[in-house]
């Protein structure tokens, strides 16, 4: 028996069979339950997403024996006929390849005719906008005085290249792309009836390969099912799309947050065996940054539709927000550039040390260090005295007294939530041991006891085992009178900088000799000033 690939086996032919596109099936059920059938629809959409699939299945609504209605039988002579492409009243047209005016007008002679068997003549006409202008004429006579027994469905991937009169003539459904999960609920479901075993990531790595498009999953699949001898795994897929396993691309990001140039490029040189399209592995590592600031951000539009939530917001937490930016800015200016490198592999890892490189120094200003490469530890001498790690320094009413919480802050070496919590709250109390801080209601969603906890670690640390920390949110405590935050604090200094470097820049006399010069003038907002200690 010949096989039959599995994007025509599992074509859908009843509205209910259709994966996806609920927002346009609705609007045709209820036209087909009511009789309110419209003469003319237009579908648009990518290539692969239903348009003419919905388009047949209309075409069986209207024509089936039993009546018009939104379930056909399907096992009636014009449904069968229908399903098999061989029902006299459906004309089906590729417009692609009848571009000429006399093509159309030869196609649109017999309108006028009654149909032969059915109840409705039926034309489905696909990539209607390769139509020329000439033929467009000719369709558009027909579609303002059609007769009643005609139904026209239009289907195209480029709907900006109909004419208006066209558009305006039709019923238009914009069909969308299908998301990861819903392609790869289908897969699933068609490898458990055809018998086939799989692995969850292998089908969600097709899904995303397919892009949206439904059909593009299936022929996928039947290419995975070939080249995986009757199974679908996750290593023959990754295989035979020429992809890289994820976690691989996770261990990239590892590397990246430890700030571990060495394993950076031992990890790339180990993925460059399989030969791999750098340029999507760029993409893919900067896609896994957005989904990271979204993290940091709004965790709860964070999706786990790759299974891979956790990993996601756990990283959210370890990379501050500053790097995650950087990091995706490098990563796209990479993409852009990787083509203009002498080698892929060559461009993709010097956008791995670039991100690096120009990672924000810390915020007392001191330089980073460079990164040093690994040394083998050498043995211990045997016996060796004990070390006694120094104990915090004890805290005193006088220290917490003088305490300037705006220049301690900097000095806690804290990241990522925690970090912005103490840089937007100021000291407004001291009470015993303990630090009161008044924080803004705008990060308040931000604060909670783990980052409290890992905040008040940190000031321990510096002033003693003693100290506590208690957070008040302004709103809630009317009495507080909060002073200025050390990001309020950080940016007036900034503003002073930037200030002074601009008079330095305006009273400089050779500044002043081009400007008579040379009618020279000075941007403002690029004097950028010189880190100082």
């Amino acid at each position: 028996m010949t096989y039959q690939v599995l994007a025509r086996s599992w074509r859908p032919r009843a509205f209910a069979e259709m994966v996806g596109q609920e927002h346009v099936l609705r609007a045709l059920i209820h036209a087909l339950d009511s009789g309110r059938v419209h003469h003319a629809f237009l579908f648009t959409g990518t290539r692969g997403v239903g348009k003419t699939t919905i388009a047949r299945i209309l075409a069986k609504a209207l024509n089936c024996d039993t009546g018009v209605s939104s379930r056909p039988c399907g096992v009636c002579s014009a449904c069968r006929a229908i399903d098999e492409g061989r029902f006299v009243d459906l004309i089906e047209v590729d417009a692609a390849s009848r571009t000429k005016v006399e093509d159309t007008r030869e196609l649109l002679e017999n309108v006028q005719y009654t149909p032969t068997s059915g109840r409705y003549k039926v034309y489905l006409i696909d990539e209607v906008h390769m139509f020329s202008n000439h033929s467009f004429n000719a369709l558009l006579k027909t579609l303002e005085e059609p007769p009643p027994h005609v139904k026209f469905l239009l289907a195209t991937t480029d709907p900006q290249r109909l004419p208006v009169t066209i558009l305006s003539r039709c019923l238009q459904f914009n069909l969308r792309r299908l998301p990861i999960p819903l392609i790869a609920a289908q897969l699933a479901r068609i490898l458990t009836a055809e018998n086939v075993p799989y692995e969850d990531d292998a089908l969600r790595e097709l899904a995303r390969a397919a892009d949206g498009s439904m059909r593009d999953g299936l022929s996928l699949l039947d290419q995975a099912i070939a080249h995986g001898g009757g199974q679908v795994r996750a290593e023959q897929v990754h295989a035979m799309l020429g992809t890289i396993a994820r976690d691989r691309v996770y261990e990239l990001l590892e590397h990246l947050s430890a700030f571990d140039a060495p394993a950076l490029i031992a990890t790339t040189q180990a993925l460059a065996e399989s030969s791999p399209d750098w340029g999507a592995l760029l993409g893919e590592l900067t896609g896994l940054l957005q989904r990271i600031a979204l993290g940091q951000f709004v965790p709860a539009a964070v999706d786990d539709h790759l299974g891979d939530r956790a990993r996601i917001l756990s990283l959210a937490q370890r990379l501050s927000c500053e790097d995650v930016q950087l990091y995706y800015q490098i990563g796209l200016l990479g993409l852009r550039d990787l083509p203009l490198a002498p080698q892929p592999q060559a461009g993709f890892e010097m956008t791995l040390l670039r991100m690096l490189a120009f990672r924000p120094a810390p915020e007392d200003n001191s330089p980073r260090p460079a990164p040093q490469p690994r040394i083998e530890p050498v043995p211990p001498p045997p016996n060796p005295a004990p070390i006694t790690p120094p104990a915090p320094p004890p805290s005193s009413p006088q220290l917490l007294t003088e305490l300037n919480w705006s220049q301690l802050v900097p000095t806690l070496g804290l990241g990522g939530f925690t970090k912005q919590i103490a840089l937007n709250s100021s000291l407004v109390r001291i009470n015993s041991n303990t630090l009161e801080l008044a924080t803004a209601t705008n990060i308040s969603a931000l604060i909670n006891k783990e980052r409290t906890q890992e905040l008040e670690a940190a000031v321990r640390a510096r002033l003693g085992d003693e100290v506590r920390i208690k957070i008040h949110l302004q709103q809630h405590d009317t009495k507080l009178v909060p002073t200025a935050t050390p990001a309020q604090v950080q940016e007036q200094a900034r503003r002073q900088r930037n200030n002074s470097a601009q008079q330095s820049i305006e009273n400089d006399p050779t500044v002043h000799a081009l400007q008579e010069s040379f009618d020279a003038k000075i941007i403002s907002n690029t004097i950028k000033p010189k880190n100082s200690e």
